[in-house]
C-alpha cells in the first residue's frame, strides 16, 4: 500500500514498523530533538506544503508534546492517533513512563485504520474529512470551558479508544477526522 504523504514519526523503530506495511516516505523527528532542530522544523514545514505530511505520534504525553509543536511549524498536516494500549514493545525490557505500546508496537490493523481515518491518501484513494463540529458544540456539550471538561474529555476518549490526553482543539480535530458523534 503506498501512502502519498510523508508520514512524521517519533523514532527509528517507529519508522521500521511503518515500512513493514507501508510504502510511504517516513520522517524521523528525533523525540525532543525537534524542538531544537530548526533544519528539521524548515523540512518539516516544506515537505507539508509540497506532498502533504501526516504525524503519527505516540499516544503519551511526550507524543502529544511533539505532536502539538509539529502541529505549529506546519499547521496543515493530517493527524493519525493510536489507541492507548497497554503494554510494552518487545525490544523493550520493561514498558514506557506511561506503560502504553507505541507506534512500533501497533498491529498492522491499528496502523492501517489510523492512517485512513486521518485522511492520508493510500492508494490513491483519500477519506474526505468532514467539518461536522465546531468549538462551540463542543462547549455546549460541555467538553471545553465548563466545569469538569477535561475529565468529560477523557471519559470520551476512553469510551472510543483514543489517548486520553487530547485537548480540547485536538478532540474536535479527532472528532471530524473520524466521524464521531459526541452525545
Amino acid at each position: 500500500m503506498r501512502v502519498k504523504e510523508t508520514i512524521i514519526v517519533e523514532g527509528e523503530h517507529d519508522k521500521h514498523k511503518i515500512l513493514t506495511y507501508l510504502d510511504a516516505d517516513v520522517l524521523v523527528t528525533g523525540g525532543f530533538q525537534i524542538f531544537k532542530d530548526k533544519e528539521m522544523q524548515a523540512l518539516i514545514r516544506k515537505i507539508s506544503e509540497k506532498n502533504g505530511a501526516v504525524i503519527f505520534t505516540d499516544s503519551d504525553r511526550a507524543g502529544f508534546i511533539i505532536r502539538n509543536f509539529i502541529k505549529n511549524v506546519a499547521p496543515n498536516v493530517l493527524h493519525a492517533y493510536i489507541p492507548e494500549i497497554k503494554g510494552k514493545e518487545k525490544r523493550k525490557p520493561k514498558p514506557g513512563a506511561e506503560g502504553l505500546l507505541g507506534v512500533e508496537g501497533m498491529e498492522k490493523e491499528v496502523l492501517i485504520n489510523s492512517l485512513l481515518k486521518s485522511g492520508a491518501m493510500i492508494d490513491g484513494e483519500k477519506t474526505e474529512i468532514k467539518q461536522k463540529y465546531t468549538k462551540t458544540d463542543l462547549y455546549n456539550y460541555g467538553f471545553c470551558g465548563k466545569e469538569n471538561s477535561s475529565e468529560k474529555r477523557r471519559e470520551f476518549c476512553k469510551k472510543h479508544s483514543l489517548p486520553q490526553k487530547l485537548s480540547a482543539n485536538m478532540l474536535l480535530d479527532v472528532i471530524n477526522t473520524l466521524d464521531l458523534e459526541l452525545f
